[in-house]
């Protein structure tokens, strides 16, 4: 009979923490024995470098070297992608998108701004109809069919998550800037120069690491309450979520990281794959020293996180802070200081920056956590490492 001792020891999490950041494994320790189905990875970056590199398995398929798909957390990346050809003084926030776009013109979207498009305020969720795979996975398909669309709405009326389409626009907004694709330059000038073990277009070589993604598991009453209200498939929500006239989940459907199709693609908004380390170390080199100089220097920096967008969301129904594509941290969501910028997914998982504490964090747990969006559990690990940090600097 395994004893209470043994049980701590098989599900405590493994990996290394830095010295003073040992509450942070003992945080995650008590997650994993609160919940013998969790299992997570967790990683941070302080001060370029790495002082919490964690994962603890309890049978959900979470191990050191493995990687999984993360949806939105995605969007963040490709946002990194966007920042650089700020930087770089190729795109203008406050241009219109058809100076870049001109077919986007059409449907009185003439006046809409780049920075409207890429903070959810342009009122362009879909087309009315559900797109199929190859429209995304190939967006200039999905791109076309936008640019003939009438905004869901006055554009800069009010915001709401563009959970497919937003993804669509970046692609094509640095397609029509610099004549590549967006994972390419992600690729080329982010990811493989640091080694950063997240992608966009995962590649089939590592496929042997990939770790399929499995359903969130909520109780009756989180069921109970999942479905209250819920009566219908043609909201505002569904058409973001390309889910129009079925109940598809984004596990179940066909833009799933866990086929093989999404994640060799890596579309922008739903499609990376990659581990908490990678996470925290592209967001950790974004604002600093991190196998390499910063890519992004401060004054972009603060250009593509200034609050573009904040109140309650049109489509998700629930307050949101919004930069250019980042999502800020905000009261119902406190990831880290006003300053922090980075992104969550619909499976719990997290990656950001954050300035001020100068840190790069990941969290990816498994299975999906409920509701969705960023789990709980990891706005406990982001207050945790922040208290270590101020005990460090008070000391």
């Amino acid at each position: 009979m395994t004893t209470s001792n043994n049980l701590y020891s098989d599900r405590r999490a493994l990996g290394t923490v830095g010295q003073g950041f040992e509450a942070v494994r003992r945080q995650l320790d008590a997650f994993l024995l609160q919940d013998e189905g969790y299992s997570a990875q967790l990683a941070v970056y302080w001060k370029n470098e790495l002082v919490v590199d964690l994962f603890g398995d309890n049978g959900s398929g979470s191990d050191e070297q493995g990687v999984t798909g993360v949806f939105s957390v995605s969007k963040g990346i490709g946002a990194l992608v966007i920042a650089l050809l700020i930087q770089r003084g190729l795109l203008d926030l406050d241009k219109p998108v058809a100076h870049y776009w001109e077919d986007f013109g059409y449907g009185g979207k003439t006046a809409i701004t780049v920075r409207q498009l890429l903070s959810h305020q342009a009122g362009l969720l879909g087309t009315g109809t559900t797109f199929e795979q190859h429209e995304i996975l190939e967006s200039s398909k999905a791109a076309a069919k936008l640019a003939r669309t009438v905004p869901q709405w006055h554009p800069g009326s009010m915001f709401g998550y563009h959970a497919i389409t937003i993804g669509v626009f970046m692609e094509e907004i640095v397609r029509r800037v610099t004549g590549r694709e967006l994972r390419e330059i992600y690729e080329e000038e982010i990811r493989a120069p640091r080694q950063v073990d997240f992608y966009l277009g995962f590649p089939e070589a590592q496929e042997h690491r990939y770790r399929e993604l499995s359903p969130m598991r909520p109780t009756i009453a989180q069921q109970a309450e999942s479905y209250r209200g819920r009566v219908s498939s043609d909201t505002l929500g569904d058409l973001a979520s390309n889910t129009l006239g079925n109940s598809h989940s984004l596990l179940a459907g066909q833009f799933s990281p866990n086929l093989r199709e999404v994640r060799a693609a890596g579309p922008a908004a739903i499609g990376g794959v990659g581990s908490a380390r990678g996470l925290a170390k592209v967001y950790a080199a974004a604002i600093g020293d991190v196998a390499g100089p910063r890519f992004l220097d401060e004054a972009t920096v603060l250009k593509v996180t200034q609050q573009q967008a904040w109140g309650h969301d049109r489509v998700l129904d629930v307050d949101m802070c919004f930069g250019v594509v980042f999502a800020k941290s905000q009261p119902r969501a406190d990831y880290g200081s006003y300053l922090a910028f980075g992104h969550d997914g619909a499976g719990g998982a997290i990656g950001f920056a954050d300035p001020f504490h100068e840190i790069g964090f990941g969290y990816i747990p498994m299975p999906m956590q409920y509701p969705g969006g960023v789990d709980p559990k990891a706005l406990v690990l982001t207050r945790t490492v922040r208290e270590c940090i101020k005990r460090q600097l008070e000391a």
